[in-house]
């Protein structure tokens, strides 16, 4: 009985490990296409400036929910876009409970007076959400394009100049940009998920664009053309990630979408672990929900193979995580049957592949980012060895997390639209204790997470006994990531307000 189990475990071990591998593979295609693109002159159309009386009339959206410490910020920031100003207006979608308001009136107020087209807009209810207050606002949305920011970004001044006028070709429905970070070198929480983002603001986005596949709009940072919205059905409430949602309703309808890699926004990423896990859980949540809305969608369209492979693929994104928890539990009890039935590890080998492949991603990526932003090479590639295996070690540690998020989308639990709580922070740590949005209980993963370090301390150990080395350095990563998570969980609880 127990060798069919061993026989059993170790087979869906090397389904997890081959599955993991053939992701990485899809990644290092898209990354290859993207390195072969980026040879060439350019990365973005050429298209003719627009300027006076030929641009179009915008309506910039800000939904915003309890955001006290940049709200103000904010609407400064987005007043001062160049644009002109007969055809632009704001509209601050303030669905918050606290002074957030009162500060948003104030600043709005300041700004009429000087003759800027800006309103407040309350709702009576927060139904739908970031969904629901763009679908609110939409109703008295002026604009024929709608650029949306949320809270924590602060887009350049020439952002609309930028943007607006590749709606010129009337097959795109929408204009994303990328992605820039405030406080990336604040903590190697911070860091990581630069490190992170940077590969999706290049391989994934620009990759599957160059490839002709369907990509995302970010939620943020991006224009939409109003009658996108409105042929493919309007914002939409019954998943988390409403933006990957109506991507890809738009995306099934016709419309194209443009991904501006030159055009960066600054934004203020999570400095707080438990932040970070809200974040988190919504975009993994998400993921799968859309997954389970629009993979059926997909399939029954005209598109071509590889289009359907890839969008399944990306809607498939978040689940990798149950694949990455599994492939970490089950790796201990393999260590077992595979000295029982006398396995040589060089087998192993075979799944290489998919190691080499995330990693040139990353080269691919860093390099990239390394060549355009940073005022110091050597550093950055002084740096990336650490850089990788801190992402690959804490996306470990968040595999537990995550998964819960992936399986409640699957099982179609109903929870909240959890925001990410922005504390305007970008060196230092004492604003945050101040904040009043953090979390006022911990969660139980928290401590399940410790609970797997010592698990893992415990594979370790094991293995070093039988003199199995094969997991021993996948291991090492599994405990620190999973005691680093539990660790700046209880750290930053602690932070409270």
């Amino acid at each position: 009985m127990i060798d069919l189990a061993g026989i059993l475990l170790l087979g869906i071990f090397f389904l997890v490990l081959s599955l993991i591998t053939i992701y990485c593979l899809i990644q290092l295609h898209l990354a290859l296409v993207y390195q072969k693109q980026t040879r060439k002159k350019s990365n973005e159309e050429k298209v003719p400036e627009e300027k006076g009386s030929n641009m179009p009339p915008v309506t910039v959206q800000l939904p915003v929910f309890n955001e006290k410490h940049v709200i103000e910020r904010l609407i400064d920031n987005i007043c001062q876009l160049e644009y002109p100003r007969d055809r632009f207006q704001i509209q601050v979608l303030d669905d918050s409970t606290d002074e957030t308001t009162e500060k948003a009136r104030k600043k709005v107020e300041y700004y009429r007076e000087k003759g800027v087209d800006i309103e407040l807009v309350r709702r009576s209810n927060r139904a739908g959400f970031k969904a629901g207050a763009l679908q609110y606002g939409l109703k008295e949305a002026k604009g024929d394009y709608l650029a949306i920011f949320d809270a924590d970004f602060l887009p350049r001044a020439d952002f609309l100049v930028r943007t607006i006028p590749h709606f010129q070709n009337p097959e795109v429905g929408v204009v994303q940009t990328r992605w820039e970070h405030l406080n990336d070198s604040f903590s190697i929480l911070t860091a990581m998920q630069a490190f992170q983002l940077n590969v999706h603001f290049s391989i994934e986005q620009k990759g599957r664009e160059h490839a002709g596949y369907f990509l995302q709009f970010n939620g943020t940072a991006g224009v939409w053309r109003r009658k996108t919205i409105e042929d493919a059905g309007g914002w939409q409430a019954d998943t988390l990630t409403e933006d990957l949602d109506l991507s890809y309703r738009a995306q099934l309808k016709g419309w194209r979408i443009i991904y501006l890699e030159e055009v960066g926004s600054p934004a203020e990423l999570p400095a707080d672990m438990n932040a970070l896990k809200a974040q988190q859980y919504r975009w993994m949540k998400g993921g799968a929900e859309n997954a389970i809305k629009n993979i059926p969608s997909v399939l029954r369209s005209d598109q071509s193979f590889g289009k359907k492979f890839h969008a399944v693929a990306h809607l498939l994104g978040s689940s990798v995580f149950l694949l990455v928890f599994a492939l970490g539990i089950l790796s201990f009890p393999a260590i077992f049957f595979l000295n029982r039935f006398n396995i040589n590890t060089n087998y192993l080998s075979v799944f290489l592949p998919g190691i080499i492949a995330l990693l040139t991603v990353y080269i691919i990526a860093s390099i990239h980012h390394r060549n355009k932003k940073l005022k110091n090479p050597a550093r950055a590639v002084l740096s990336f060895p650490l850089l990788f295996l801190t992402f690959l070690s804490l996306s470990m540690g968040l595999s537990l997390h995550n998964t819960r998020a992936v399986l409640h989308g699957y099982m179609k639990k109903r929870t909240p639209f959890v925001r990410t709580p922005k504390f305007n922070i970008t060196t230092s740590v004492p604003q945050l204790k101040k904040s009043g949005y953090l979390p006022s209980k911990i969660p139980s993963t928290t401590y399940f997470e410790a609970i797997l370090a010592l698990y893992f301390v415990a594979a370790v150990y094991y293995g070093l006994m039988v003199d199995q080395h094969a997991f021993l350095i996948y291991h090492i990563l599994l405990v620190i990531g999973f005691a680093t998570i539990s660790f700046y969980s209880f750290r930053h609880f602690q932070w409270r307000g």
